[in-house]
């Protein structure tokens, strides 16, 4: 889907992928939506302020008038019938055509930005960002058959012209002893402990930068103890690319992504596919035999075959197309007897943080007014000066179906408290030099689905501190359930956008190897917040330092079934005592820096066991 496939197409019809621009400007890339929508987009992410043209070149064969079109959105649409704020314009050979895009329509919708005439030859295209609200565009499709109306194709119409004029490009297949599917913290450990131990390992991940929440697209900081009994092997390697210095919401220097790519690139039995997102399996029977994965920028396919697959992925993704077990939302309190479950299951789960952060300048700074349809006022605004984890959103709808909309809500609160802080507030005086300096447009997630292996984990394990003989990865954090902060509920009832925890501080827990591989798909590990457990038990396992030694398990199980043609389930029956050594004696380097002593549980490790029940 690159410019490329446009110089072949008929010589009256041009379609061009947004995401296949020679030159970005100040458009970014999202590809955060790509099961939902089939593809990336570009989007006009200045925080208010217009960002740079996007622009392409391409190649005219037919002179004559062509109509224009693009496929856009009008993101606001959801909770306001004005015309909204993600305005932009297509210009051509640096004339702007006619119609403003947009701004209008309540879903992704094909919209006529006006008509030109061009001779054959070299064009310029251009996206023109006009308020630096998030416009944002999909494809633009040119023809000068004026009775072709992109505005009327169906999903279908649509999938055959891209077939037509854009085929697939085919980058081949490549064998492996791992593939790793996700680019954070989990599948980086993952992919480097296999490695070590002698696998080919493939890293495929859908970002240019590693690290996922903890990277400068999110920034979440570390959290968890790492080297802990009964394997203080595990964690070890965190300290090779882990940042140095904790917090959320911080300057992009602090999450040291530099680090991370160093990590990786570092091990000549990786390869990584950055840039590449997951997009089907190809199955037999039980087992996984292949991973397609598509560039998100190029669009070229690959596939990707490995003897074992690690999802790592967050949201399930591979073990969903592979059709493993899975679960998402909360249990009932009954089903495993956890008292900090509802009586009755339900589809909450913790939501998605869009986090955000303003700087004093020298001088008085504007923001531009923005309201769209949730009203802030003296009694509900946020007097504050950023926004962390606490700035949640999506807890009440589905965080994979529903993700853009509850992006589109995090930007949203945002903005809206931001515009009234800046031009309404009684207080105002005191963001009058500030400016808001960074908004993440990346979700940073916490729930979705959970895949089920051969054991779940859930909060009796915790409780009693039952022992099993596979026991791994030890989590130290609390049982950390966000919740919809009280105060917010009261003053954006259904909407809320801010949470609020109660910490229930566990015993470190070893959790058994049996929840890092699927229970009724062969081949498929998975490692992060998709292993097989409760809602209650996710709250403990989440957090990073934690899924990374997760990582480093699935990565040494990973080399067994390499080394001895095994599934993941036999390396439980037959090699336990070989992994358990790997365990204890880690693969992370001796002489890495003693720098992850920040936002572990704290005191809390040493509380006697009486007091640790909730």
């Amino acid at each position: 889907m690159t410019v490329a496939c446009s110089l072949l197409v008929e010589a009256s019809e041009l379609f061009i992928e947004a995401e296949s621009f020679n030159r970005s400007g100040g458009w970014v890339l999202d590809q955060q939506f790509m099961d939902q929508m089939g593809s990336p987009y570009l989007m006009a992410h200045g925080m208010g302020t217009p960002v740079s043209d996007a622009s392409t070149d391409i190649q005219v064969q037919q002179s004559g008038i062509y109509y224009v079109y693009a496929r856009t959105y009008n993101w606001t649409s959801p909770w306001s019938e004005k015309k909204g704020p993600g305005k932009f314009k297509i210009a051509i050979n640096g004339k702007s055509l006619t119609h403003t895009l947009g701004d209008t329509g309540n879903s992704w919708q094909w919209q006529l930005a006006g008509k030109v005439t061009l001779k054959n030859g070299k064009a310029t295209l251009a996206l023109q960002d006009l308020t630096g609200f998030n416009g944002r565009c999909d494809a633009i499709y040119l023809t000068t058959d004026s009775n072709q109306n992109p505005m009327v194709w169906t999903t279908e119409d649509l999938k055959n012209i891209k077939k037509r004029l854009c085929p697939v490009l085919k980058g081949g297949e490549r064998s492996y002893d791992l593939v790793v599917v996700g680019g954070g913290i989990a599948g980086m450990c993952a992919a480097v402990s296999a490695a070590r131990l002698g696998c080919k390992v493939a890293l495929v991940n859908d970002r240019p930068i590693l690290g996922g929440n903890n990277s400068a697209d999110v920034r979440v900081h570390l959290g968890g103890v790492i080297e802990m009994e009964p394997n203080k092997g595990l964690g070890r390697m965190i300290r090779e690319f882990g940042q140095s210095r904790g917090g959320n919401a911080q300057p992009a220097s602090n999450y040291e992504d530099d680090k991370k790519i160093s990590f990786v690139s570092s091990e000549k039995n990786i390869t990584l596919f950055s840039s590449c997102r997951a997009i089907s399996v190809t199955m037999k029977g039980k087992r996984i035999q292949s991973v397609t994965i598509q560039n998100v920028r190029t669009g070229e396919q690959s596939v990707l075959k490995s003897l074992v697959f690690s999802d790592c992925t967050g949201d399930g993704t591979i073990g969903y197309l592979a059709g493993a077990d899975w679960r998402m939302g909360r249990e009932a309190r009954d089903e495993f007897q956890e008292n900090l479950a509802p009586l009755q299951p339900d589809s909450l789960v913790m939501g998605a943080s869009i986090q955000w952060y303003s700087n004093e300048e020298k001088k008085k700074t504007i923001f531009p007014e923005f309201s769209y349809g949730v009203d802030f006022r003296a009694e509900n605004c946020e007097r504050v000066f950023k926004g962390e984890w606490t700035w949640e959103t999506g807890m009440n709808r589905n965080q994979i179906t529903e993700a853009e909309r509850i992006r589109d809500y995090g930007l949203l609160v945002v903005y809206s408290n931001w515009s009234y802080l800046k031009n309404h507030d009684l207080k105002k005086s005191a963001y009058a030099n500030r400016t808001l300096s960074w908004v993440a447009y990346i979700a940073g997630k916490r729930e979705s689905r959970r895949l089920m292996g051969d054991y779940i984990l859930a909060q009796d394990d915790l409780d009693k501190n039952v022992a099993h003989e596979d026991a791994s990865f030890t989590t130290t954090w609390s049982i950390d359930l966000h919740f919809a902060d009280t105060l917010n509920a009261k003053r954006f009832p259904g909407n809320e956008f801010k949470t609020q925890t109660i910490h229930r501080w566990i015993y470190p827990y070893a959790v058994p190897y049996r929840c890092l591989y699927s229970r009724n798909i062969d081949n498929l590990f998975m490692a992060g917040r998709d292993i097989s457990c409760t809602h209650v038990a996710l709250g403990t396992v989440r957090v990073m330092r934690t899924t990374g030694m997760m990582g480093e398990v699935v990565g040494m199980a990973a080399s067994l079934c390499q080394k001895y043609n095994l599934t993941p389930r036999e390396v439980y029956h037959y090699r336990l005592p070989e992994l358990k050594k790997l365990m204890v004696e880690g693969v992370g380097r001796k002489d890495a820096p003693d720098n992850q002593r920040f936002n572990g549980p704290n005191k809390m490790l040493e509380v006697p066991r009486a007091y640790l029940k909730p």
